[in-house]
């Protein structure tokens, strides 16, 4: 088969203007080749799309056309349907392509929108308001009202991954912290502000893969310095050799594993994922699993992706990842893995 990798390519230049964390989502030349290795390797023969009028151009392209488009693009437009593009360009060039659809991709960039489709099928999520762009912080009645009058709270951008906008001093423990973190919030990403009850409790992540039924693996985040408020950071993620532990099956007691995976399966179905997704929890007080977020182009670095790191602890490789991903999108489109113009 054929296939294409949609991408954007991460520069590492400064933007006046734009916060130090503004690419964090975007991937490396190196990630990229390993990708584009790995893929080869299961036979196929692979070319670089990357995204924009390139991909536009590659996809229109009726000499040599690709059978399938593996989708890592995040997008770099500040919009809330930006992961929705490729898919949606795919969608109306009629090229099959990986992952979820660009309703589900667009809805699940939206934090906000998300937590109150899962909240309504019965998995429980944080207390939390949205404070849009060009409002002030709320008053501590207002927070009151929305019973999160109890500190520390989490404030964090409505429309990111990644930890994009997600620091140590996200945490805030008073009134003046959480205006100053909601103010630098707005200004630094353009977008609405989500201020949150922040979950103390395990840390755990979520991979679900397809095709059919998909499989679910849970993995553990333990903070090497235990202690009160961890939160997984940008800080924390760009160091995690030094700072974190994964601890990938995830040693939790059986039936808090098992709540995990039903509701990460719920979340899927309800969204309409496809494919590939990677979820978040908090574990509070030890039993009751609390959704945080999903994202449906979960990082696949064979080296530092969250769900690359989950999926070898329970004996997935990093070529068996991608593999699972085009058997899955090649039977919802009714391909052979081996059929089309590659190998």
């Amino acid at each position: 088969m054929h296939i294409g990798i949609a991408f954007d390519l991460r520069n590492e230049s400064h933007v006046e203007g734009k916060p130090d964390d503004w690419q964090e989502e975007l991937d490396s030349p190196k990630t990229i080749e390993a990708l584009r290795q790995a893929i080869a390797s299961l036979g196929h023969r692979v070319s670089l799309l990357g995204n924009g009028p390139s991909l536009v151009r590659k996809l229109s392209d009726s000499v040599d056309p690709v059978d399938m488009v593996f989708n890592i693009a995040e997008g770099t437009v500040p919009s809330r349907a930006r992961e929705a593009l490729v898919p949606a360009v795919c969608q109306l060039l009629a090229v099959p392509c990986t992952g979820s659809d660009p309703s589900a991709l667009g809805l699940a960039l939206d934090k906000a929108w998300t937590k109150r489709i899962v909240q309504a099928v019965g998995v429980t999520v944080p207390k939390g308001m949205v404070v849009p762009p060009g409002s002030s912080a709320p008053s501590q009645k207002a927070l009151d009202q929305e019973g999160l009058g109890i500190y520390p709270l989490l404030v964090k951008p409505a429309w990111e991954g990644s930890s994009k906008g997600i620091r140590t001093r996200s945490v805030v423990r008073s009134h003046s912290e959480l205006v100053a973190a909601i103010g630098e919030c707005q200004g630094s990403y353009g977008q609405p502000a989500m201020v949150e009850e922040f979950i103390e409790g395990d840390e755990v992540t979520v991979g679900l893969l397809g095709p059919g039924s998909p499989w679910v693996g849970v993995m553990r985040i333990l903070p090497r310095t235990p202690g009160e408020g961890f939160v997984y950071s940008l800080e924390v993620k760009r160091n995690w050799q030094e700072m974190v532990r994964y601890e990938s099956p995830a040693q939790l007691a059986p039936e808090v594993i098992e709540q995990i995976k039903n509701h990460a399966i719920r979340v899927w179905n309800e969204l309409g994922l496809r494919d590939i997704s990677r979820m978040d929890f908090r574990v509070r007080n030890g039993k009751e699993p609390v959704f945080l977020e999903v994202n449906p182009l979960p990082g696949l670095d064979p080296v530092t992706g969250d769900l690359c790191i989950l999926s070898k602890g329970h004996g997935i490789t990093h070529a068996e990842i991608l593999q699972r991903v085009i058997s899955s999108c090649a039977m919802r489109h009714g391909l052979a893995p081996n059929q089309g113009t590659g190998a």
